[in-house]
């Protein structure tokens, strides 16, 4: 061989050495790893559903007679009593109805008694006093109508509630059904909100039929409202275009904060007893579902697929795929494989979820 030669054989050994140096430091650096192991305790976790809220009573106060408006006794936005006068329909017309239908009726009371003492008399025949009976009592009907329309000029209140926006004004003429104004009784609220249908069907599930389901409400503000809502009943229909069902929580609103026709969002809690938690910092996702890197006896990590029941804040909730001793892996998972040896520091489930707050990714 030329000199050529044995320097080219020279060269090529010292480069095959010196990749191997650089294979054997890059194994070193990840030689030591943080993990930890499940930890076990009851949780509780707070689902969160749009709501719509609405008074225990909102209906719209009409007109039952034709006529004039005469007065306007209340105002926008006023707390009315039940019985408080609102509006006045004009009511002459009615009076004046109301005073020939009583005259009316003196009269079939007078042709009745004379009638009457007439079939005492045999005089007259039974079916004249019954016709004459028939007359009295019609004419007292019609008085006792003209009563009635004549009462439905004065416009009260029927419960107690808060007043919407006046539809009317002083001498506007108003049809028998004129929308005058809305009464909204908002001494409760029924706070409507759609739950998923896998929701349901746990909710249902594990339901204490005696005991009741209490839940929070989160105002528009983001402030928790002052009282706690009970979960009354539910629809009896999915909406198959969001495969959703509504129920409804009742919730008592003594300082009237809360409005007809209010948003915010019901704040649920489930109890999950025993619960086992992981870290999410220590999971990872291929193809929408979630794995972990779990450190086998013989020091080599494992990669473990697990199902998700439910997630808190920094963790979550292991439905299946993990045992109670088994070693999770907290840190370095983009870079490290399925096989590969490791060593770790194992910290206790304790620590880690005491310094979950602080983690950022």
């Amino acid at each position: 061989m030329n000199i050529k030669t044995y320097l080219a054989i020279g060269l090529s050994v010292v480069l095959l050495t010196g990749c191997y140096h650089e294979g054997t430091d890059k194994q070193e650096e990840i030689a030591r790893l943080e993990a930890t192991t499940p930890l076990r305790q009851d949780t509780t976790v707070t689902r969160e559903y749009v709501c719509q809220i609405h008074a225990i009573r909102h209906i719209e106060v009409r007109a039952l007679e034709r006529g004039y408006i005469q007065n306007i006794f209340v105002d926008e936005g006023q707390w009315v009593n039940q019985g408080h006068p609102m509006f006045k329909i004009l009511p002459n017309v009615y009076q004046a109805k109301l005073l020939k239908a009583k005259a009316e009726a003196n009269t079939a009371t007078v042709e009745y008694l004379n009638t009457k003492a007439l079939a005492d008399k045999n005089i007259v025949s039974p079916n004249e006093l019954a016709l004459a009976k028939a007359k009295l009592d019609k004419a007292n009907a019609e008085v006792r109508l003209m009563e009635s329309r004549l009462s439905f000029t004065d416009i009260n209140a029927p419960f107690d509630g808060i007043m919407d926006h006046l539809e009317v004004r002083n001498g506007s003429l108003v049809e028998e059904g004129t929308l005058l104004t809305t009464l909204s009784d908002i001494s409760k609220m029924w706070v409507y909100f759609n739950v998923p249908e896998a929701e349901y069907l746990d909710y249902k599930i594990h339901k204490q039929d005696n005991e009741p389901t209490k839940v929070k409400l989160r105002m528009a503000n983001g402030q928790i409202f002052n009282q706690i809502g009970v979960v009354e009943t539910i629809e009896a229909d999915f909406d198959n275009t969001t495969g959703t069902i509504e129920f409804r929580a009742t919730f008592q609103n003594p300082d009237k904060l809360l409005r007809h026709g209010e948003t915010g969002t019901i704040l649920m809690e489930k109890l999950y007893p025993n619960a086992m938690l992981i870290p999410q910092k220590a999971t990872f996702e291929i193809l929408d579902k979630t794995y972990v890197y779990v450190i086998n006896p013989e020091g080599k990590l494992e990669q473990r697929l697990i199902n998700i029941e439910a997630t808190v804040p920094h963790l979550f909730i292991v439905k299946d795929g993990l045992k109670d001793d088994d070693r999770v892996l907290l840190e370095g998972l983009r870079k490290v494989h399925p096989g590969q040896a490791v060593e770790i520091d194992l910290m206790s489930a304790e620590k880690v979820l005491a310094e979950l707050d602080l983690y950022t990714e």
